[in-house]
């Protein structure tokens, strides 16, 4: 894959797809700008304080738009911001260059090759940061399994997924986090949101797009019934389709259930489902057992973050034949005759194949992010080095901060309520 590369005034080269493309990743930042108060808002306290000046600042995230705006707003903190994409269909050319033309380091380009992907991952660590924001954990695992030195000098960082925050457990369980992280995926403001209310609608988004289908009907199963699960179910019912709900938790089944939903094995589901929809941050969720018994026109997508949800090597050696049928669909024919259809190549369909999450929902989480990571870098020494909750009044502070955006005022405790909310007698 050919890249750009682009001098710029710190002597430190860019790795892009086309500078040329950065007037419209122009365009597209400006309209999140233009749709985000609460980063604004952020923004304008940053120009101010400066939290970050004389700071390298590391960014691996999904690079489109509304995340390019969250770079620049660190970089408004005053940090020198290089940043890289956390998936390798999830960067959009423009955005970067749009990125690099402002002032910030990118090693990003769209379609990458996992070897590729790793070696933009490492060029943005040989940038020497100082703290670090993170999507699926990538930066970490690498500081922690090839960089090691390097890992002890990182002040800290965020973390922005599910998946990312279980491999920080792991890390922590096992004695080796060398630094603290912000567990900004569990704070309220993010997941009750992000998670159900952004995943839900964007992972639509996807897949009406891209498939050009009718959802109302169709038997959509849904697997896992985490806070994703929840928005994917809760939009699929409003649009129409029957949904199943497949679990291991029997808590999270019997909300599904609760909730409205079928609740089966996915063992029984594999033969109802019209369309597949995984959100566990699991491997081998719908793996050869289950393409054995999938009816003919079948669509699978993945709403996790790593494409090891749908068994893709096992799909292949399953299909007689493999083709392209239009753009982010591959039709797996079966032997038997029958076709399975798969989105984005299992990746992540609301990014993938979509232009990921609302504007207005991303505001509360980017807001979240830039805040949690003024909290590391000021607390720097003091903190852990463990998984950290978010404060939870900066999970206040950004919901307070929202309603006022909208217009909305809520009641306030009266002195009186105070004292006997905080009374035993």
């Amino acid at each position: 894959m050919s890249t750009v590369q682009i001098m710029k005034d710190t002597k430190v080269a860019s790795k892009i797809r086309n500078k040329d493309l950065a007037p419209q990743g122009k365009l597209k930042l400006d309209w999140v700008q233009a749709h985000m108060p609460l980063l604004n808002e952020v923004k304008q306290q940053f120009e101010k304080s400066q939290p970050f000046k004389g700071l390298k600042i590391a960014i691996c995230l999904h690079l489109e738009a509304k995340t390019g705006y969250l770079a620049q707003v660190v970089q408004a903190g005053g940090a020198d911001v290089v940043v890289c994409g956390s998936n390798p269909l999830s960067t959009q050319d423009d955005v970067v260059a749009a990125l690099v033309d402002s002032g910030i380091t990118a090693y990003a380009w769209h379609n990458t090759t996992d070897e590729e992907y790793h070696e933009l991952i490492n060029d943005t660590l040989d940038f020497e940061p100082d703290a670090i924001i993170d999507d699926g954990g990538d930066l970490v695992k690498i500081l922690h399994s090839q960089r090691p030195e390097q890992a002890k000098t990182i002040i800290g960082g965020c973390e922005e997924t599910t998946t990312g925050i279980h491999r920080l457990k792991a890390l922590e369980k096992d004695g080796l986090l060398e630094f603290p992280m912000m567990a900004v995926n569990d704070a309220y403001c993010k997941y009750l949101f992000d998670n159900r209310y952004g995943t839900g609608q964007s992972v639509w988004d996807g897949i009406n797009r891209t498939t050009n289908l009718v959802a109302s009907g169709k038997t959509v199963v849904v697997i896992g019934y985490g806070w994703c699960g929840k928005g994917v179910a809760m939009r699929a019912k409003g649009l129409g389709a029957k949904v199943v709900v497949t679990e291991i938790d029997a808590i999270k089944a019997l909300e599904a259930h609760m909730d409205g939903f079928d609740v089966m094995p996915m063992e029984k589901a594999a033969s109802l489902g019209d369309v597949f929809i995984t959100v566990t941050g699991n491997r081998d969720v719908i793996s050869s057992r289950h393409f054995d018994k999938m009816k003919d026109g079948a669509v699978m997508c993945n709403g996790g973050h790593f494409d090891i949800e749908i068994n893709k090597i096992e799909l292949g050696e399953k299909a007689a034949t493999q083709r392209t049928v239009r753009n982010n669909i591959e039709e797996y024919r079966m032997a038997d005759g029958r076709n399975l259809f798969l989105i984005a190549g299992g990746r992540l369909v609301n990014l993938a194949a979509g232009d990921g999450h609302p504007v207005e929902v991303m505001d509360l989480t980017f807001a979240l992010q830039a805040l949690s990571l003024q909290h590391v870098v000021e607390n720097k020494g003091s903190l852990p080095a463990k998984v950290l909750s978010v404060p939870e009044e900066l999970d206040q502070y950004v919901a307070n901060l929202r309603l006022k955006t909208l217009g909305i005022t809520i009641d306030q405790l009266t002195s009186d309520q105070e004292a006997y909310l905080n009374s035993w007698a």
